[in-house]
């Protein structure tokens, strides 16, 4: 059989450049089975610390004083001597009712009480020196006497009155008459709050009954007032349960000399229920939820010396805010893995861009 040179070089052609290309391909893919990918991660070292667990309420504002003034003679407001939003000092005038009647009629008692001294004086002298007159006529100037100078003293008193004035230190918050108003006992004029300091309110579940106490740490914070935390100590614990929501009331005081701080304000209070001493925490975000519960990774050393991530089952116990407790499976001195924590798994190679410096809980009170 003859068999065409030109045909049998192209066969072999072919043939070769398919053995070549099998030696290649293998070639590239034992290259892509040694590779090995290296993630960037973020680490927190750890430390024992003291763990404080907390108690969160929702609370209210109240004024430490608020006062309602009301007139205690009848007449036309004639003078408004401080305006709204003023701050006044104890015995400060704020009002003055017309007066005009009264001192009429102080006069009248005061001339009248100027006679029944002299007639009393007289009778006196008379009586006890001489022996002149009768001791029933004696008894009877006295009685006058002292009963003109009570009459004077109760007019005094109310023309006193005719002037308003304030019974605390605080802020004028309203004025309830104007110039002119006819007022009477008892009609209230205006009303004073003292917000420096203020207290805070709320309401404890009973279940904490055994926790909370006066004296109690507190913080406190408010939505409409960022980055401000306020520090107190419970002084008022209420001594029932509300049997509507089961609660209790307890209240502080804080200090308020800027005013920042307004009454029914919401405010946001943390009291300190125990202290765990000693312990891991971890931020929350640190924690990868798994089937069997939650693990954690840290960075450790792999076969040749490189750092890898190594997966840690975790016994997670309290939490507060963005904290949690880790009672089994970390240790001081592990770097944990805070950033990059869900792209890894067990024995990947990892590099440390970054490092949290010190403890991640905070210390405020």
């Amino acid at each position: 059989m003859i068999i065409d040179e030109r045909a049998l070089t192209l066969v072999l052609t072919l043939a070769v450049s398919g053995c070549g290309d099998t030696v290649e391909a293998g070639a590239g893919r034992e290259e892509d089975t040694s590779f090995q990918r290296v993630i960037n991660v973020e680490v927190l070292p750890l430390l024992a610390v003291d763990f404080e667990q907390r108690i969160q309420l929702i609370g209210t504002v109240q004024a430490n004083r608020d006062v309602t003034i009301s007139a205690e003679e009848v007449g036309v407001i004639r003078e408004i001597l401080t305006n709204d939003g003023s701050s006044v000092t104890e015995g400060q005038p704020l009002l003055r009712i017309d007066d005009s009647i009264l001192r009429a009629q102080f006069a009248e008692a005061e001339a009248r009480a100027g006679l029944a001294e002299e007639t009393w004086e007289r009778r006196r002298r008379l009586f006890e020196e001489d022996r002149v007159g009768s001791e029933l006529a004696y008894l009877e100037a006295q009685y006058q006497a002292d009963q003109a100078a009570a009459v004077l003293r109760t007019l005094n008193e109310r023309l006193d009155r005719t002037v308003i004035r304030a019974p605390i230190d605080g802020i004028l918050e309203r004025l309830e008459v104007e110039l002119g108003t006819m007022v009477s006992p008892g009609v209230p004029v205006a009303r004073i709050v003292q917000i420096n300091p203020v207290k805070v309110t709320g309401g404890v579940p009973e279940r904490y009954a055994a926790d909370v106490k006066t004296g109690s740490r507190a913080l406190v914070s408010f939505d409409v007032l960022a980055d401000e935390e306020y520090a107190g100590r419970i002084g008022y614990v209420g001594a029932t349960v509300n049997p509507r929501n089961r609660t209790f009331a307890a209240e502080l005081v804080l200090p308020n000399p800027s005013f920042v701080i307004k009454p029914e304000m919401v405010a946001n209070i943390e009291i300190l229920q125990r202290t765990i001493p000693s312990t891991i925490v971890i931020p929350q975000e640190a924690l990868v939820r798994v089937e069997e519960g939650f693990v954690a990774f840290v960075v450790g050393v792999g076969e040749a010396g490189e750092e890898v991530a190594e997966v840690r089952s975790v016994a997670i116990g309290p939490a507060q805010r963005d904290e949690v407790v880790v009672e089994e499976g970390l240790a001081p001195g592990d770097r944990l893995i805070v950033v990059g924590q869900t792209l890894v798994t067990d024995r990947d190679r990892v590099e440390v861009v970054r490092t949290r410096e010190g403890n991640w809980t905070r210390d405020t009170w």
